[in-house]
């Protein structure tokens, strides 16, 4: 990881706030280089593999410089529908404190829709090849004052046969242009394609690959519900008892809040964070190193300089953004040929990230279950007998005989052993268990892609109407619904995601016909 922060990087103010609020706390490596030679004005190549933070990398590049004016001023050119809106979705974060409006194009969309927004003035467009240039060629999309090119993942569109695309699509853009390429790989295509459409002193800045698998690592996650997740850390430390482990959270307040409660339930507990002196945070590490904490709570950047042998956990309270992240977070375990273990709490918003990270690491992150309280007892009483037996062994109990007699004498031996033994497992519990098992959130949703949005004029309420009257099912089955300019997600229970698809696609709303179909993933 780098010594740069995001403030490092003479960014705009209202992109310093996006980034703030999207809980990005150090720029990766990709974003570290690429955003001050662009902001420069130099053409880029950018040579990173995948879960390195490229979106964000040219968004900010492009954000940074950017000026309005009465013409499309940036086309961002991906391999796919589901990247283009991957990547408009990342744009709308980036400006949600800016006036620069962003449209998808891409195929199987309405091309009319599409054109009407243009027509009512764009300032950022991001689309597949074979869209934008069908728009090109129906003049309703015109470039010749864009500033801005990006080639998002170049050897994937070169692979997928775009190239004349892309080379008639570079054509409408006017030479002056700034042209940023990203890409895993360099093929010689790219190479070829960058000499030939990129200015001469362009800037290749290629992040040596990161080891994205690890051994000797138990790796576990847990899908738990936002609001559940304190109760489902205490439940595994209960069961698992860790020696030392290390919890890393997305933000500064995320830490304050759970060492807060964590030390609330007499967990040995401190945080460490940016906003911290440098004096607190030495100290609160020479207390971890001597083992004087048990747990400390930490941001990926306050941890980067933690080199602790012997942590025997590392736990994602929070999920990393990034597949990178997460490698070197539970990188902190399992050092020195020991074996480590690392869980991390998913909520159902975060399933996406969990399957990007089994896919990038290859990993076997096994899906749990959390410890009952059931189980969270059998398994203290094992290691009480254990205690037991360690002490009967070595004697070490002479000085107690006495009371103990005294008890005997006064009740039964089994109800005195019982009552002793709920003394002390109600003071090792840390956490007020209401129920046995913890409830786990409902089997995750399916979400789908409606090729209708605001320009509709669509509210969630017409939504969740037109839905259960074509189809037929249960508003409950209905949970989660993200209008948005041209289009819209909804997240469906599993068993009416079928009938939904067949019911709904090809009927009209607000006089528009409706596509359905299951959102896929970037892979």
């Amino acid at each position: 990881m780098n010594n740069i922060k995001f403030e490092n990087l003479n960014l705009r103010e209202n992109i310093l706030k996006a980034i703030t609020d999207l809980g990005y706390e150090e720029p990766s490596a990709i974003q570290a280089e690429s955003i001050p030679l662009a902001t420069e004005g130099y053409d880029i190549i950018g040579q990173a593999q995948t879960g390195t933070g490229k979106t964000a990398a040219f968004g900010c590049s492009i954000l940074n410089t950017f000026e309005k004016s009465k013409h499309v001023g940036a086309l961002i050119l991906t391999p796919t529908r589901e990247l283009a809106i991957q990547v408009y979705e990342e744009f709308k974060k980036l400006t949600k404190y800016e006036k620069i409006s962003v449209l998808p194009v891409y195929g199987g969309d309405s091309i009319t829709k599409q054109i009407k927004a243009l027509n009512n003035h764009v300032d950022i467009v991001v689309g597949t090849p074979g869209r934008v240039l069908d728009l090109i060629r129906r003049k309703k999309l015109i470039l010749d004052h864009a500033n801005y090119l990006v080639l998002d993942e170049a050897d994937e569109m070169l692979n997928m046969g775009f190239i004349d695309d892309i080379e008639s699509v570079i054509n409408e853009l006017p030479e002056t242009r700034q042209t940023l390429l990203f890409s895993a790989t360099m093929p010689p295509q790219i190479k070829k394609l960058a000499k030939k459409y990129m200015k001469p002193d362009l800037k290749h800045i290629e992040i040596k690959k990161v080891a994205m698998t690890v051994s000797k690592i138990k790796q576990k996650y847990f899908e738990v519900n936002h609001r559940n997740k304190f109760e489902a850390l205490c439940r595994v430390l209960d069961f698992d008892t860790p020696e030392i482990a290390i919890v890393f959270c997305k933000t500064k307040k995320g830490v304050d809040e759970l060492v807060e409660q964590m030390q609330s339930k007499n967990y040995v507990v401190e945080g460490m964070h940016g906003d911290m002196s440098q004096q607190h945070r030495m100290k609160t590490l020479k207390r971890f190193k001597d083992g004087s904490l048990n747990f400390l709570v930490a941001t990926d950047v306050a941890a980067r300089g933690i080199d602790v042998d012997g942590v025997t956990h590392v736990i994602n309270y929070d999920l990393t953004q990034d597949v990178e992240s997460y490698v070197h977070r539970i990188g902190r375990t399992g050092r020195a040929n020991r074996e480590g273990t690392a869980y991390s709490f998913v909520t159902p918003r975060e399933n996406s990230m969990m399957r990007e990270i089994k896919r990038v690491t290859k990993g076997d992150i096994e899906k749990a279950q959390l410890p009952t309280v059931n189980e969270i007892l059998d398994k203290k009483l094992k290691d009480k007998y254990s205690s037991i037996e360690g002490v009967l062994q070595k004697k070490a109990y002479k000085k107690y005989l006495p009371l103990a007699e005294e008890i005997l004498d006064n009740f039964e031996a089994a109800d005195a052993l019982a009552a002793l033994l709920k003394m002390q497992f109600d003071n090792e519990m840390s956490f007020d268990y209401k129920e046995n098992a913890l409830g786990t959130p409902k089997s995750e949703d399916v979400r789908l892609f409606f090729s209708i949005g605001k320009r509709e004029k669509l509210s969630p309420k017409k939504f969740v109407q037109f839905i259960t009257e074509k189809a037929r099912v249960k508003g409950s089955k209905i949970n989660k619904i993200d209008i948005l300019e041209n289009f819209s997600f909804v997240s469906v229970e599993p068993d009416i995601t079928e009938k939904v698809i067949a019911k709904c696609s090809g009927i009209k709303l607000n006089g528009r016909r409706v596509n359905v179909e299951v959102a896929t993933k970037r892979k």
